[in-house]
């Protein structure tokens, strides 16, 4: 697949996004597991140190909750910290500082300090990760007050979102999915484009809405091309935002088609998707038909290849939600006729563009 010369990667995306804004104010720090690591956490960070030194840009002990305790102290003192976690899986054991410090310490002094703190998370599938290492948690992370939860899903989002996340005066969580990060596309020029906080529109269409977030995205959208060959016309809405949720655009697409699916990346109870269904059904928007919500199953994430196949929902299960009659022969006779066939279902397809 031939890229565009103007086009860069998701994780160059983020990686100019940390660049602009330590040049821009010298308050930002960057600092993790990993961050001076030749490979830069999925080189996300690669050549910081570099140019910014290593007062500001610095690996960091396997210590969680010390680190974030830390964040919250710099952010106190009018720094602008940026943390980075490889895995959100390691981000448990910041849950206290999360949860109980960074996120309330504005509403417990009652407006007069906030915390600027971002907190880089990599989450997602694949190589055979497993249970402990494939997680996402922004459903978790989105049920308590005083955090902004935002999900990238294409460079231009990743880099204006990260500034956005930096500039901002209160505690933002950035969720990376790594089938993503060389995903490629560009960066508008737009800096007032506002994509923190805000769903947006990637496809419009007529007969039914697709909501989802993160890598669902491009599988939304490859379920509305496939659709389109059968005159079936997909609306799909990046959310983009797990807290808050943008709803206007939402109930306003759902008014329109009259069809709603909600795609999640991670399990389907107490889910965002689950979330989306019950704010529309109590908003009274009316529905032709029940809504659906595709996500994964109510297990943990298996190691095995083998059962990895079944366990982790992808277009073709939102093309069977829109149409029941399409079956998983002409599903593959499509890819193999418009893609080439899909070799290895635990890694990223040519569909995210590589490099991994």
């Amino acid at each position: 697949m031939r890229q565009d010369k103007n086009s860069v990667s998701m994780a160059e995306a983020l990686r100019r996004a940390m660049h602009d804004s330590m040049q821009h104010d010298d308050r930002v720090l960057c600092f993790g597991l990993g961050v001076t690591d030749p490979k830069g956490v999925f080189d996300t960070t690669t050549g910081l140190e570099s140019t910014f030194g290593s007062s500001r840009v610095f690996d960091v002990p396997v210590s969680e909750n010390a680190l974030t305790g830390m964040a919250l102290g710099l952010a106190l003192k009018g720094y602008k910290p940026v943390l980075t976690h490889q895995r959100v899986d390691f981000s448990l054991v910041s849950m206290d500082q999360l949860v109980n410090n960074v996120a309330k310490w504005y509403y417990m002094f009652g407006g007069r300090r906030s915390v600027s703190l971002v907190v880089r998370m990599v989450i997602g599938r694949g190589w055979g990760q497993g249970p402990t290492h494939s997680q996402s948690f922004h459903s978790l992370f989105a049920h308590i007050p005083g955090l902004k939860v935002f999900l990238p899903s294409s460079p231009n989002d990743a880099y204006h979102g990260l500034r956005q996340a930096i500039d901002d005066p209160n505690p933002v969580l950035l969720l990376e999915h790594r089938w993503l990060h060389g995903a490629r596309g560009e960066i508008s020029d737009q800096a007032e484009n506002r994509v923190l906080d805000k769903a947006c529109v990637v496809r419009e269409g007529v007969d039914a809405t697709v909501i989802a977030l993160s890598s669902m995205v491009p599988e939304a959208l490859r379920a509305a091309k496939f659709l389109s060959e059968k005159k079936i016309s997909i609306e799909v809405i990046d959310l983009r935002s797990a807290r808050p949720i943008d709803w206007e655009p939402l109930r306003k697409s759902v008014a329109k088609t009259g069809q709603l699916i909600c795609v999640d990346i991670s399990h389907a109870p107490c889910s965002v998707a689950s979330e989306i269904i019950a704010g529309i059904a109590i908003e009274g928007v009316e529905l032709a038909v029940s809504p659906r919500r595709i996500a994964n199953p109510n297990r943990s994430a298996p190691t095995s290849y083998f059962y990895t196949k079944d366990y982790y929902s992808n277009w073709m299960d939102i093309v069977r939600a829109i149409d029941p009659s399409v079956g998983a022969q002409e599903l593959n006779a499509w890819v193999a006729k418009n893609e080439g066939q899909e070799a290895n279902h635990d890694v990223p397809d040519k569909y995210f563009l590589g490099p991994f």
